[in-house]
């Protein structure tokens, strides 16, 4: 059994470089393997590992610079869902492209999961997914307008284009795990809507506290680890992973013409030309070699 993290939190770091390595090596160290970023405001990332590997890495996260109160929502998983550990250094800890946004500054209203029904289910106010296209595909809330953006920074423009759509309205904002919504929320806040707010925890946490049979949620969440997505409970699904466009497919998606195991599905088969798929083709050939020696293949 594998305890799975995700977790992010804003803060303050002058030298992201200076945290990388001693936190790699850390989680290395514990068996812990996942994806962490870190960008001058602070960290984000989901990790798998042995329950120990996980508390070691979590303690050594709260004592960095501002991280002491840093929260987390755990899941459970059978086999490992990551295939490597990351540690990588960005501008932004989820790219908006908007430098003017600064959630340690301000941002909306928290609203805890148990209070969330509510606040979506009154007509004065206009609920808003705030995640990419594919993951609104496979599950949202009741109601909830879809931005249709294949990019979170792609947010700023859509909200510019129908912002008229929600005038008097007050906005109620949404993603996975909280994140994007720290971001969106503050740029709402600095374009002069006064009344946001967002879904403390994410769906992630809503799914975990909140019963199915109350349930305003429809369908799976999408999560960036290979369960793919998760329902109440934080169960799996049963989605599976596009490898070559890693959009998330439903199990009789598999039988489509289109698709093609770690080469293409319907949603990708015209963005990539054959060249592109033939060196899917020889990856995916590499990965069935290397699982047949018991070895891990970077390319997973």
């Amino acid at each position: 059994m594998f305890i799975v993290a995700a977790l992010y939190h804003f803060t303050r770091f002058p030298d992201p470089a200076a945290l990388k390595h001693p936190l790699a090596q850390l989680a290395c160290s514990q068996g812990v393997k996942g994806s962490l970023l870190l960008a001058p405001e602070g960290i984000n990332g989901t990790i798998a590992g042995p329950r120990a590997g996980i508390d070691a890495v979590l303690a050594h996260i709260r004592a960095l610079p501002g991280c002491g109160d840093l929260e987390w929502k755990e899941a459970q998983a059978d086999t490992m869902p990551f295939g490597r550990l990351k540690v990588r250094l960005k501008r932004e800890i989820v790219t908006m492209g908007q430098p003017d946004v600064d959630p340690l500054a301000r941002v909306g209203h928290y609203v805890e999961a148990s209070d969330w029904n509510a606040l979506i289910s009154d007509p004065d106010v206009a609920v808003i997914d705030t995640r990419n296209g594919y993951e609104v595909a496979i599950g949202t809330f009741e109601g909830a307008v879809d931005p249709g953006t294949r990019a979170f920074g792609d947010f700023p423009a859509w909200w510019e284009a129908n912002k008229e759509r929600f005038h008097n309205k007050r906005i109620a904002m949404f993603c996975t795990g909280g994140i994007r919504c720290e971001k969106s929320t503050n740029y709402l806040l600095g374009q002069g809507i006064d009344e946001v707010f967002h879904l403390k925890g994410g769906i992630l946490k809503y799914l975990e506290e909140v019963p199915p049979e109350q349930s305003l949620w429809h369908g799976g969440c999408f999560v960036f680890d290979q369960r793919v997505a998760v329902g109440h409970g934080l169960q799996p699904t049963g989605h599976v992973m596009c490898h070559a466009c890693r959009r998330p497919l439903e199990p009789a998606d598999l039988s489509r013409p289109e698709y093609e195991h770690g080469v293409s599905c319907h949603h990708c088969l015209s963005e990539y030309d054959d060249a592109r798929r033939e060196g899917f083709r020889e990856r995916q050939k590499q990965i069935a070699l290397a699982e047949a020696r018991g070895a891990l293949h970077l390319g997973r």
